[in-house]
This record gives C-alpha cells, structure tokens and sequence, in this order.
C-alpha cells in the first residue's frame, strides 16, 4: 500500500482555516448571546423608522386617552391597568400588577439574555381632574388634532388627515397626551422599532408606571419597603414633565423638592367695626404684612440667616447652566414682567437656590360681602422649593426661628384665651418637611450614557439641565433605591398639562419616539 506524502504547508492552512471558521462562528453565537445588535440604526434609518411609525403612535395614544384616569376613580385607574397591561404584554414583557396600602402600580420586565444591568424607567398613567367645560373641544377624552392660527389661537383641522406626513406643528388636544399617556405611547412605539429591526437592547428593562402621581404617589411611597428588590436596578430614568422650551432634546439630572408652612397672626377674638376699634384693636393682616416683608429683600433674596447655606458653583457648574439655550427677553415677554428677581445670574441658576413662595394670603374679605372691619386673624400659606443642599425640616425651622426673631410668640397650636391675654404678637406656625430634592452627577457614567445615546440619534448635544424647578413625588422612590437617576423629559413645555387644552405638539411625539429608541439602542457604560 503506498504511503501519502503530506504537505507541513497545505495542513498548517487547513488547521488555520478550521479555526477562523471556529472564531467567526464563535463570535456570532456570543453575540446573538449577549443579545448585542449587529448594527446600530444609522441616523437617517431611525428617521425613516420613526416617520413610518408615527400614525400607528397616534392612533394608540387616542385610544389610551380615551380611558378617563383621574385617581379618585379607582375603577377608571383599574381600565388603564388592563389596557397598559395588554401593550405591554404584546411587546413581550412580563406584567404584574403590585398591590399597595393604596392604588397598585404596573410593572413590566423583559430580561435580555446575558444582559448584566438593568434600567428601570418611570411613568405614570394618572391624570388631572378634568373641567369638561374648560376645554375648547366637545370631550377631553376624545383627542383632536389642532393646528395653531395667525392670531396664536388652536383650530381644529377638519377630515380625515392624509396618513402619509406628519406636520411637526400640529397638537394633539386631549388630557394626559401629554402628563403622562404620550411618553408611555412613544416608549412602546420604541420598542416596536426595535423588535421589527432587530435592535435588542443591550440591558434589562424594567417598567414602573404609577398610578397615583398626580394624587402624590401614596401608593408608590407605601410600597418601597415591599419591593424594593423587585424594582432593583444600576439605573434609573424618569420620563415625565416637559423639554426645554426649544424642544431640543433635554437631559434633567434633578429636580428640586418642596417643604411648606402657615403661618396665622391675631388680633380681638372676633371682627371688629373699624370705626370704633380702628386706632385702638390691633390689626393681624399688617402684622403679617410686617412678618412677610422681613423675609425678602426688594430684589426678591431671602433674608432669613442660613437660607442658602451650602450652596456654591465651581466653572465647569456655571459653564453648563450658562450654556442652557433660555432667552431672558422671551421668558419675561411671556410672563409679562419688566424685571426679574435677583437670584442667581440667569434662569437657570435661580433654580439652583431654594425659593420661599407666598401661595396664598387670607385677611377677611374682599371684593362683594367685604365690610369696613378689622380681621380676627390672617392667615400665609407659603412653599418652600429645596436643593439638595437644603434639608426640608431645616428649612422650616430657619423659619420657625426667623419669626421668633422678630417679637413673635411662635406656638403650634391656636392660642388659648390666656395665651392671647399674655403675649401681644402671636403665631401659629404650622410645617412640613415635605418632598427632598434630587440631583444626579452629570459626569457619573449615566450622564455620559444618555449624552452619548442622544448626541448620536440627533447629531448634536442635548440640552443639560442640572436642576429643574418642579418636584417630582417619586424622589423618596429614588432614595430608597439608591440608584442614580435622570429625568428625560419628551414632551413640548407648552402643553398645558394640569390645566384645560392639554396638548402634545406632533414634533415632540417625533422626537420622543426617537429618543426612546436610541437609549434602547446604546450599550451602558
């Protein structure tokens, strides 16, 4: 039998063409894994995606809408649940719906196959209570499509609108189109981009929606203890309230919170003629006016020692606020004041100190059913909006002690008749601490994450807002987590959200969808 000669040359390719197929096929299986896509969407890809999906979004938002979610109906909140359960089901999520000492929340999980991280994102489906009569529409719970008039005003656009373009300018009227269906709506409508391309995200997904939000989110608060394991994730995003006034895709790593206090002044223990007693029984609406006017400056800075305590701003602080694209002329047009207070340098350092607010005053009565009398008491109703800097009860103790500063007989309860026989100025001063700020490091790697996500959908930087200046009740949800978290807002400022006419500009809806899309679509740090 004759021996084959073997060529050393032709075998040591073979072995090394074994073994590129090996590592090839080795790298597609760790992929496919990992569940890692093969391709992130171009930016002019993700456009066509989005404009193709954006009819399909709008017809599932109106149908959502459609469903009243004022929290005190418990029923109409349980209809939302079923139809937010069924959306997300269909994406392919696992649901549950978690019970609380209040309302429940809904929640939805999709595991990604060897994914190490996971990011839990925030909305909510409750809306506010709703004036039927208010609105410039037939049903608030019927969406209509408006577009705005030369005079600034909304007109309905009659027929049926052409299913092929989207004009970025046309609202969508309709409550909680806006605070909050409408970002839940663009979410969804993400994931549907995703799934039909391929895209798997490269986290675990986890999605707590609220139910409560706008009633102060009882139930959430209630409920930390019990699932806080189940919510556990390296992220946190919050998808609620409105962009920047330029609808430039925004970033908001905090906002501030909110402590509050009233504070009553006496005078005789009933009204009196001011014609007899004027002169002589002294009045409590000037002795209020006297309190309040010790608090501020003309300029509108708090003059109560300690007030802003802690809180400075390096260059790099001062470089991003400064660079927040906010007109000062155009904010003062629209709020129609000639001068703004002197708080910080610009709009958006103001929001960076906390604020004392009078939000409301009551001295007898005016207008029809006033008389010529000297009020029994007068009452301030004020709101405190803090920084991280700031502790709420801290702050109302500053308070507290300010008054005392001043003459006053502080107590906590309504004086007794000796109480009012012993001391000449007296105030009952009722506080709480209320809701903490929060704010994320804008250099933490989720800063980095998201930037990085929104600069290459959009092909520019996202406006960066360190802090803005509402408050959001899930803050104590992000506490007890103790994961990092940054507001995403997706909607357009202007949308009248908690008022009648609530609206979302179809441009928003445009660039939500995509901005969902992208954060699907970036691996994490």
């Amino acid at each position: 039998m004759a021996t084959r000669k073997i060529n050393p040359l032709q075998t040591e390719t073979h072995r090394l063409n074994r073994l590129f197929i090996r590592l090839v096929f080795g790298l597609a299986c760790l992929q496919l894994s990992l569940g890692v896509s093969a391709q992130k969407l171009s930016v002019t890809k993700m456009d066509a995606l989005v404009e193709k999906q954006l009819w399909p979004a709008l017809d599932e938002l109106s149908d959502y809408v459609s469903l009243p979610n004022d929290a005190v109906n418990a029923e109409d909140i349980n209809k939302n649940i079923a139809w937010t359960e069924k959306a997300f089901a269909k994406r392919g999520f696992q649901t549950t719906v978690l019970k609380t000492t209040h309302l429940p929340l809904f929640l939805a999980e999709k595991s990604i196959p060897k994914a190490t991280q996971t990011v839990l994102f925030y909305f909510h489906l409750d809306g506010q209570p709703v004036r039927a009569t208010e609105w410039n529409q037939k049903d608030p719970w019927v969406t209509v499509f408006k577009e705005k008039t030369s005079t600034g005003d909304y007109k309905e656009l009659g027929g049926d609108l052409p299913k092929t373009v989207v004009n970025d300018e046309w609202r969508l009227f309709g409550r909680s189109t806006s605070d909050d269906k409408g970002p839940i709506i663009m979410m969804l409508n993400a994931l549907d981009i995703a799934q039909a391309e391929r895209q798997t995200p490269p986290f675990n997904i986890k999605i707590i929606i609220d139910t409560e939000e706008e009633k102060g989110s009882a139930g959430l608060k209630s409920a930390l203890d019990s699932y806080k394991e189940k919510l556990k994730a390296d992220y946190m995003i919050v998808m609620d309230g409105p962009m920047h006034s330029s609808n430039i895709p925004t970033l908001t790593f905090g906002c501030r919170g909110n402590a509050g206090f009233t504070m009553t002044t006496y005078g005789a223990i009933t009204q009196q003629h001011s014609g007899h007693f004027g002169n002589y029984s002294p009045n409590p609406a000037f002795r209020l006016a006297r309190l309040i006017t010790s608090m501020k400056d003309e300029q509108g800075r708090v003059l109560i020692p300690g007030f802003y305590d802690g809180i400075t701003f390096d260059d790099a602080t001062k470089k991003i606020m400064a660079a927040v694209p906010d007109n000062k002329q155009d904010i003062n047009k629209t709020l129609l004041i000639a001068d703004e207070e002197k708080v910080g340098a610009n709009y958006q350092e103001s929001l960076q100190y906390p604020s004392l607010n009078i939000r409301g005053m009551k001295a007898a009565v005016v207008g029809k059913g006033s008389g010529t009398i000297i009020p029994e008491e007068a009452v301030a109703s004020f709101d405190i909006r803090l920084v991280p800097e700031t502790d709420g009860k801290r702050m109302v103790e500053l308070v507290r002690k300010h008054i005392e500063k001043q003459g006053f007989t502080v107590l906590d309860h309504v004086p007794t008749s000796e109480e009012r026989l012993k001391y000449s100025q007296i105030v009952f001063f009722e506080g709480n601490a209320g809701t903490p700020a929060f704010r994320t490091n804008i250099n933490e790697p989720m800063g980095s994450w998201l930037r990085k996500a929104v600069t290459s959908s959009f092909g520019k930087d996202p406006v960066i807002i360190r802090i803005m200046g509402g408050t959001v009740p899930v803050v104590p949800f992000i506490q007890a987590l103790k994961v990092p978290a940054v507001i995403v807002p997706l909607v357009n400022m202007d949308n009248n959200q908690h008022s009648p006419n609530e609206n979302l500009r179809l441009g928003n809806l445009r660039t939500g969808i995509k901005t969902c899309l992208a954060i699907l679509t970036t691996p994490l740090p």
